[in-house]
């Protein structure tokens, strides 16, 4: 061995090496950069689908949707249905107004995306919704907030404490609330992006829309939705197991409020039960006192 190369003498041990740890870690090297080299192939399918559903599907759709609103909102002015839209705000009741029939649509097209916007109005009906009063310097301060963040009126008859802090006043929604109807796509999403503002509450819902899904059906659906029409537009279809977890959840609800109607029927019986004792003892102590008065009377006679 003394006698034999280098090269020779480690080899063995050279060789092993080479074969086990530098092998191993080329062969995960290996494996990254094919694994990149498929995620990189599978992202610029997917990028090269969704540039081809924009092109073919969508982009062609959208005008077909405008179309579709232009000849809507044509013949709802012509029409004038009563259309109403009821809001629920908290701390003070429903906001129920009716949509006035002046629609703004606008189109905006660039190279890969288009934007289609429906705007209106709402008249709040200031008759059908409700006067509050409302009490405590926190409540009329929330209250407050909510009216000027919608643009519902000031409050009314305003009762300040001492220190000049409104603690009590009326309110009583009025003015306009405005809706907004968005409808984009691009080739970045492949799908259609709806968007809709004050229609189901005063907030903004969102749904996309895969490629496959656009067509008259949908049109229909949307028209139905800016109507205030039944629709399942906006309802997404739940998972069966999150089905099951809400009926489970349902049910737990329904039997508590039972327990807690019981537990209030047991209460007010034994409340009434009480108020029966205690007047029919309390009647028994005065007839008492009264009958110790005479005999005191009595024995006081000369």
């Amino acid at each position: 061995m003394v006698g034999l190369p280098a090269t020779q003498r480690e080899g063995g041990i050279g060789s092993r090496l080479h074969k086990g740890k530098f092998v191993g870690l080329l062969d995960e090297l290996e494996n990254e950069a094919q694994k990149r080299k498929t995620e990189d192939e599978g992202a610029a399918a997917l990028k090269a689908a969704r540039e081809s559903a924009y092109r073919t599907v969508l982009e062609p759709a959208m005008g077909v949707l405008l179309a579709y609103l232009k000849e809507l909102v044509d013949k709802l002015k012509v029409l004038q249905p009563k259309i109403a839209i009821r809001h629920t705000l908290p701390g003070y009741g429903e906001v129920v107004g009716h949509v006035e029939h002046e629609y703004e649509v606008h189109e905006v097209r660039q190279a890969s995306s288009s934007e289609i916007t429906l705007s209106f109005f709402c008249a709040v009906a200031s008759s059908e919704c409700p006067s509050v009063q409302v009490e405590g310097s926190n409540r009329v301060r929330a209250v407050s907030a909510l009216f000027q963040r919608y643009r519902l009126g000031s409050p009314l008859a305003p009762a300040k404490d001492a220190s000049g802090e409104i603690v009590s006043a009326t309110f009583k929604a009025k003015g306009r609330i405005p809706l907004t109807a968005v409808f984009s796509v691009d080739a970045a999403s492949g799908q259609l992006r709806l968007s809709f503002t004050n229609f189901d509450d005063l907030a903004t819902a969102i749904k996309t829309v895969a490629p496959e899904q656009v067509g008259e059906a949908l049109y229909d659906e949307i028209g139905r939705y800016l109507m205030r029409e039944p629709t399942q537009l906006m309802r997404e279809a739940l998972p069966e197991d999150y089905r099951s977890q809400l009926r489970a959840r349902v049910q737990q609800q329904e039997v508590k409020r039972r327990w807690e109607s019981l537990i209030s029927a047991r209460q007010q019986e034994e409340l009434a039960m009480l108020k029966r004792e205690y007047g029919i003892g309390a009647r028994f102590n005065r007839i008492g006192d009264a009958m110790g008065k005479l005999r005191g009377l009595v024995s006081r006679k000369p």
